[in-house]
């Protein structure tokens, strides 16, 4: 029987994530089936006539790469992410300003104050030191303005930072301070581990907004285009909820079944996008309004992700970009090729 692959799984990937190829006879009996991304070789960790499971080797080019099996192509190509940073400490979704530059912290272990704790990555991928004044840098959020506010879950308070880095207080006493995220009329949000959602108007009073049940790590919040907030809050199931709070701070599950689902973001018609592991696959799943998920990029050690307009210098189109505990990537977003489904787009 002649190898015929039928389709890829997912639509992306980071290197050294896992991939799925489905068909006929991908693995004939006499030797291993010998697959290639961009060329190079992914030895299979799983094979059988009907499915491989093979991984993005470290050498593979990243953008978008044809995969094959022997003689066999896949029937679209594999978007591999490409590293653009390195030696950080992100806890949280990168933040992205007006001048197309992305901000992404070095947190840090508990109570750790590092030389520099706020890093710069322009248009050119060049990453610059920023600021230092800010021990464990946890959420970031730009208001309408542009300013970055962050969080700090070993002071329990939210930082306004001037252009120059330098860090003043805006808010405290807010517990074990992770996620935030502004709302369409200005006023600020905050996750507590604790369980508890702050909101701070432009006065700075503070208000608590929503009880949630405590997180073991952190909060992650992102407004969806309904004006709700939406909430992850990794514990210790495996079948973990995002929660959906309205303007009121009525509390509801949106989504149920994600394993230590962590930064969220939205696409423009609506879809959220959220570092998670869903159905025992780990890296970045979409979910629907209607509530429909899939896997849609495999990536290890993922807690945050932001979706780009298209870079200022005429580099490329719109992008994600995503955090894992020490690195930045990114990807074209959309990837190139893609049938234009109904919700695929970015803001």
């Amino acid at each position: 029987m002649p190898t015929l692959i039928e389709s890829l799984d997912p639509i992306a990937a980071l290197p050294g994530a896992d991939f799925c190829l489905r068909g006929r006879g991908l693995f004939p009996q006499d030797a291993m089936p010998e697959v290639r991304v961009g060329g190079v070789l992914a030895p299979p960790v799983i094979a059988s006539d009907s499915l491989i499971v093979a991984r993005v080797p470290a050498a593979a080019t990243g953008g978008a790469t044809d995969v094959s099996i022997d003689s066999a192509a896949a029937p679209a190509p594999l978007e591999i992410g490409v590293q653009i940073a390195e030696n950080l400490h992100p806890v949280c979704n990168p933040a992205l300003d007006d001048e197309g530059n992305i901000i992404v912290t070095l947190s840090g272990s508990r109570g750790q104050k590092t030389p520099v704790s706020l890093f710069k990555l322009d248009a050119n991928y060049t990453l610059k030191a920023w600021g230092g004044s800010i021990t464990n840098p946890s959420g970031l959020a730009l208001d309408r303005t542009g300013t970055l506010f962050a969080s700090s879950r070993h002071d329990g308070a939210v930082f306004r930072v001037a252009p120059s880095g330098e860090a003043s207080l805006y808010a405290e006493g807010l517990g074990v301070a992770t996620g935030i995220a502004f709302d369409p009329a200005g006023d600020l949000y905050v996750g507590d581990r604790s369980g508890t959602v702050f909101k701070i108007d432009g006065q700075r009073n503070t208000f608590v907004f929503a009880t949630l049940e405590p997180s073991v790590a952190a909060y992650h919040l992102a407004f969806g285009p309904d004006e709700y907030l939406y909430v992850t809050g990794p514990s210790t199931s495996s079948f973990d909820t995002i929660w959906r709070i309205s303007p009121r701070g009525r509390v509801e599950p949106f989504f149920r079944g994600l394993g230590r689902p962590q930064g969220l973001a939205f696409e423009v018609t609506g879809a959220l996008l959220v570092v998670a592991s869903f159905q025992g696959r780990r890296g970045v799943v979409r979910i629907t309004p209607e509530g429909k998920a899939s896997w849609v990029l495999s990536g290890q050690n993922l807690v945050g992700l932001a979706l780009t307009p298209p870079r200022p210098n005429g580099r490329g189109a719109a992008s994600l970009v995503l955090a894992s505990h020490n690195s930045l990537y990114h990807l074209s977003w959309p990837v190139a090729g893609w049938p234009l489904l109904p919700g695929r787009g970015v803001r």
